[in-house]
């Protein structure tokens, strides 16, 4: 009984992965490392290099494994960025999922977790975002989520799919100074390289965002898969949120906290593809996947800065060059 992790050379996946080696379930882990660490892997996991985008990869993978269930996390997670690509967008996502889809309707895996993204819901005019409102989303990144959304509630229908969908909002934070986030538009990338450059930080008119810790989405992605290893209920869809907004003066100030720098910012106008409020509820993963939000901003923040600087440890903080970064919203 092994589950597959597709994406799990990533930031999220390596959390992922460990979290089945410490429930001591059988994982394999499917990247092309576009963005995952083939460092990030432990060493008795088994590792197939390859997108889910290769029907011939995945049958390969499902069949040498005897893969009985799916995490799916592989994917394009630029929200803002996606503006720019949408095809690249919808191919990474759109029809990674669905020849993954087809790929476990021909083995018969009927397991599939899936990680979604907060930013189906837009730009609700509301303070909390709970999993009954009516998805808008406002980028093609957001909309590529909720077409693969679809495409597991069609396969339901079809084929029998077993599924339930975890919504996350920013996620930052590491359990490892091992484990960084490599992405560009990570939540704190930007910030970090204009304080290492020297310069202040750009960011967007101010907002109001959920940050949750990789580990703690770990946790709740390992309840649903017990769960549906005990053929127990699941709902289609879990938000996974602090249940509380931070804003972007708090978390500058927890960054500051962070790297003993203080940190100025320089406004610049909000982009197309950022979300103004995104503070989702919890009530419904609390009640099945044990979820909470266990780690507080200036931990997240903290550690996100320790794995960076494991990461680059040739990289002075304060070199006296102007930055033009901006935070990016996803």
């Amino acid at each position: 009984m092994t589950w597959l992790v597709t994406g799990g050379a990533g930031y999220i996946g390596a959390h992922v992965v460990r979290q089945f080696l410490a429930a001591d379930i059988p994982v394999t882990v499917l990247d092309d490392l576009s963005t995952g660490q083939l460092a990030f892997i432990p060493a008795k996991v088994s590792f197939t290099r390859g997108t889910v985008l290769d029907g011939s990869v995945l049958e390969r993978v499902f069949s040498e494994h005897a893969v009985t269930g799916v995490v799916h996390l592989a994917g394009s997670t630029d929200d803002t960025g996606s503006v720019a690509r949408p095809l690249h967008t919808y191919e990474q996502n759109v029809d990674g999922t669905s020849v993954l889809l087809a790929a476990m309707q021909d083995k018969g895996v009927t397991r599939l977790v899936f990680t979604s993204s907060v930013a189906v819901y837009g730009n609700p005019a509301v303070e909390v975002l709970t999993e009954d409102l009516p998805p808008a989303p406002v980028t093609p990144f957001g909309e590529s989520k909720l077409i693969c959304e679809w495409l597991l509630r069609d396969q339901t229908v079809a084929a029998g799919l077993r599924h339930t969908t975890l919504r996350l909002p920013d996620v930052i934070g590491s359990t490892e100074t091992t484990i960084f986030d490599p992405r560009s538009h990570a939540p704190l990338a930007a910030v970090f390289a204009a304080l290492e450059q020297g310069g202040p930080p750009i960011v967007a008119d101010p907002s109001v965002r959920d940050y949750v810790h990789p580990d703690d989405v770990a946790l709740a992605i390992m309840q649903a898969v017990k769960r549906m290893d005990a053929d127990e209920p699941l709902e289609p869809v879990y938000n996974l949120g602090s249940g509380a907004g931070t804003s972007t003066s708090d978390l500058l100030a927890a960054v500051a906290r962070a790297t003993g720098v203080a940190v100025g910012a320089e406004v610049a106008a909000t982009p197309a593809g950022t979300e103004q409020r995104v503070v989702a509820s919890t009530a419904l993963a609390a009640r099945d996947l044990d979820w909470r939000a266990r780690h507080p901003l200036d931990d997240m923040v903290a550690t996100s800065w320790a794995a960076r600087r494991a990461a680059t440890p040739a990289c002075p903080d304060r070199l006296g060059r102007p930055a033009r970064s901006t935070i990016p919203s996803r």
